[in-house]
């Protein structure tokens, strides 16, 4: 299993942006979990740059100036979409840990759940596509891959010190490889199909790829 301190790469780290209120209450709390939901949604299917805070409030049935009262602005509706992307990574590993694999195994199951969430849950669709287009947020967000590929990379040492993996295999190479896998892989997916697939793609390329650096 890994050890406490890999939980670290995923830390959600708060961005620096305008911020609206703390909800105090449940209601508001729904509302504003709705607000962002809808707003994923729409920059999933269209972008940032073809959102606008009147599309989010449409299809909340709200005004735009209670949307603005929750998140006063289109990067900051953004940059929430983007920590509950990255949010979403730590119960993944927390699930994976728990369920006490080897560490090789662990990395094949946190890929293999983060394609399935690719696949399935738009907040993780929304965030990977407002990545892509930061240069058009006026936020500084999170570099991407980088804490996958230090968390992999971590592992793989584990996996090496228990014989799991090949001699002469570079436990960092390797998670360079499989991160730049398995985003080449959703992505294609995302292009060609809508991620429909990305499940299925993904299990072939892992198969090709654990096959060629485990030791089983």
């Amino acid at each position: 299993m890994p050890e406490p301190d890999q939980a670290a790469p995923f830390r959600v780290r708060p961005i620096i942006t305008r911020r609206g209120p703390d909800p105090k209450q449940d209601r508001a709390a729904r509302t504003k979990l709705l607000v962002l939901t809808a707003a994923a949604e729409l920059f999933a299917a269209r972008g940032f740059r073809h959102t606008s805070m009147k599309d989010v409030a449409d299809r909340v049935e709200m005004t735009k100036g209670a949307v603005y009262f929750h998140y006063p602005t289109k990067e900051t509706l953004a940059v929430a979409v983007v920590e509950q992307h990255y949010a979403r990574w730590p119960e993944l590993l927390a699930d994976v840990t728990a369920e006490g694999h080897g560490p090789l195994e662990t990395v094949a199951r946190l890929l293999a759940g983060a394609a399935a969430a690719f696949r399935d849950d738009i907040v993780v669709q929304a965030g990977a596509r407002l990545q892509i287009e930061r240069p058009q947020i006026d936020a500084e967000l999170p570099t991407p891959y980088v804490d996958w590929t230090r968390l992999l990379a971590g592992l793989l040492e584990r996996a090496a010190a228990a014989g799991e993996l090949r001699p002469g295999v570079s436990p960092q190479a390797a998670a360079r490889s499989l991160v730049a896998a398995f985003f080449g892989t959703q992505h294609i997916s995302d292009v060609l199909h809508e991620r429909t697939d990305v499940v299925e793609r993904w299990s072939e390329t892992a198969e090709l790829l654990f096959r060629s650096i485990g030791t089983r």
